[in-house]
C-alpha cells in the first residue's frame, strides 16, 4: 500500500478489505482510504499524491495575518453567499437573511440591509450590528426578525460564526409537515442527528424570546426546520452554513419527491441504517467538508460576476 495512505483502522491493510457485517446482516460500510500526509486531505476525504510522489493538498479555511484580514474575508464570502442564494431562488421580497460574526467585535455580526435584493449585495453594503440591534457600520436598517433570530443563536453558540435563513420553496413546503428528514440518501446524511424541527409557528419572529426558543431547538446541531416557515442552518464559517442551507433545501426537495412517489406507487422507501449513517456522516457532514463544498459556488460567482460583489 502507498506510504501515507491508511484505512480507517490506521493500518495498511488492503484498500478493498471486506467490511464487517451490520447487525441486520447486511454488509457494513467499506473501509475508507485516508491520506494522512495532510490533515486537510484526511478531513475532506481527498487523496493527494502524484505518481512521482509529489504531495497535493486540498484547500482549506485560510490562516490570516490579522483579524482585519479575516474580517474582509468573512464579508466577501457573506456577500457571495447572498448572490448565490439569489441565483438559486432563495430570495422572496425582503425575507431571508444571512449573518456572520465579526472576528474583532465578537458580539457583533454582519447582516444584509433589509431593502436590498440578494443579487445586488456587495461587501460595502453589509451592515454591522451589536448585540442590542444597533447599527455600528452602515446606513440602512436591518430586518428586525433577522436580529431576533441571529442575535440569540450567535449568543447561545460561540462556535457558530454564521447563520442562514430563507424562505426557499422546497424548505417551506417540507416544513409544513413538522417532521425531521428521513435518512434515505447519501446527501441527507449530512444532517444525521444534527437537525431538528421547531414546531411552534409564531408568525414573523419579532420577539427575542422566540429567537431563544429557536436556538434551543437547534441545540448543538447545524440545522432547524422551522414549521410552516422555512429552513435555518449554521456553521463555523459562512461558507459552511450556506452550503448546509443549499444541501438542506435540495434534501427537502428529494424527500418531497420520494414521499409523493411512494404514496402514488405503493413502493416502500428504503432508509439508511444508523450504523451506515454514522459512518457516512463523518465523510459528508463535517465542518471541513461543508466549507470545502461551498468553494466551487464561490469560484463560480467570482467568475460570473467578475468579482462585482467584492466592491
Amino acid at each position: 500500500m502507498t506510504p501515507g495512505l491508511v484505512n480507517e483502522n490506521g493500518n495498511d491493510s488492503p484498500i478493498n478489505a471486506p467490511s464487517k457485517p451490520l447487525p441486520n446482516g447486511k454488509a457494513g460500510p467499506a473501509l475508507t482510504v485516508v491520506d494522512t500526509s495532510s490533515s486537510a486531505n484526511a478531513k475532506s476525504g481527498a487523496l493527494g499524491q502524484t505518481v512521482s510522489g509529489k504531495k497535493l493538498k486540498i484547500r482549506e479555511y485560510p490562516k490570516f495575518q490579522s483579524l482585519e484580514e479575516e474580517r474582509l474575508y468573512r464579508k466577501q464570502h457573506l456577500a457571495a453567499a447572498f448572490r448565490i442564494f439569489a441565483e438559486r431562488g432563495f430570495d422572496e421580497g425582503v425575507a431571508g437573511h444571512i449573518s456572520v460574526r465579526d472576528p474583532i467585535l465578537t458580539d457583533h455580526f454582519w447582516l444584509n440591509p433589509l431593502s436590498q435584493h440578494f443579487s445586488q449585495i456587495c461587501v460595502s453594503d453589509l451592515i454591522l450590528v451589536n448585540e442590542d440591534g444597533q447599527v455600528v457600520v452602515g446606513e440602512e436598517p436591518i430586518n428586525a426578525a433577522a436580529f431576533a433570530i441571529h442575535s440569540e443563536i450567535h449568543k447561545a453558540r460561540p462556535d457558530v460564526h454564521a447563520a442562514c435563513h430563507a424562505h426557499s420553496v422546497y424548505g417551506k413546503a417540507y416544513s409544513v409537515f413538522g417532521r425531521p428528514l428521513d435518512m434515505m440518501t447519501q446527501d441527507s446524511l449530512r444532517f444525521w442527528r444534527s437537525h431538528a424541527v421547531y414546531d411552534n409557528f409564531g408568525g414573523v419572529v419579532l420577539d427575542r424570546e422566540e429567537g431563544r426558543r429557536i436556538g434551543r431547538a437547534l441545540g448543538d446541531g447545524k440545522a432547524v426546520i422551522l414549521q410552516n416557515h422555512g429552513l435555518l442552518t449554521v456553521g463555523g464559517s459562512v461558507d459552511e452554513a450556506a452550503f448546509w442551507f443549499i444541501s438542506l433545501d435540495k434534501t427537502c426537495h428529494a424527500q418531497l419527491l420520494a414521499d409523493a412517489a411512494s404514496a402514488g406507487s405503493g413502493y416502500e422507501k428504503k432508509l439508511i441504517s444508523d450504523e451506515e449513517a454514522e459512518f457516512s456522516y463523518k465523510q459528508v457532514g463535517t465542518p471541513e467538508k461543508g466549507w470545502l463544498a461551498f468553494q466551487g459556488y464561490y469560484d463560480e460567482q467570482l467568475a460570473k460576476s467578475q468579482g462585482s460583489f467584492l466592491r
